[in-house]
């Protein structure tokens, strides 16, 4: 049995500049804040002695290696998205960045925030354009109906409401 595994479907590059603000904030509190930190208690628990069985050491070792791995990821990630700042000209049409507001069969209303795979957050609505919902919905217009295959089966929607900026 072997451990391979073929690589990941690259993601989608684009990006919103809140996701993108966030990721530089996050790479910035990783580089000039954690990692410092990490490194003084590395630093500090090398000089109590035997490091093959200090427990800080080797978990602030493994730790630095879990930073630097995030802050690799990020800072490559970031020169590789392109940000999506502006509204698209035909406001009419679902495109990445767009609050859609769908109506299900149970007349029951959802929302959801078209961003990239870098953004998702369900609790917030965020969801990725390359999922399933968010690649039916790419195009479509107001009062359409689109069909989504899920694990429960397939699911009809309508479209009632495009909006770009701040949810409304």
């Amino acid at each position: 049995m072997s451990r391979y595994r073929p690589p990941a479907k690259p993601s989608s590059k684009y990006i919103t500049a809140e996701g993108e603000r966030k990721l530089t904030e996050e790479l910035k509190y990783l580089w000039k804040v954690k990692r410092p930190q990490v490194t003084e208690a590395v630093r500090e628990a090398a000089a109590q002695g035997d490091r093959s069985e200090n427990a800080e050491y080797i978990y602030g070792k493994k730790q630095l290696r879990e930073i630097d791995r995030r802050v690799r990821y990020l800072s490559k990630r970031l020169e590789d998205i392109t940000v999506v700042d502006r509204t698209p000209t035909d406001t009419d049409k679902v495109f990445f960045g767009a609050w859609v507001t769908l109506l299900d069969e149970e007349d029951h209303e959802v929302c959801y925030r078209i961003v990239g795979p870098d953004e998702i957050d369900t609790d917030k609505g965020y969801i990725s354009m390359d999922a399933p919902l968010a690649r039916a919905l790419l195009k479509k217009s107001l009062d359409d109906e689109i069909e989504v295959q899920t694990p429960n089966g397939l699911k009809h929607y309508e479209i009632i409401k495009i909006c770009y900026g701040q949810k409304s």
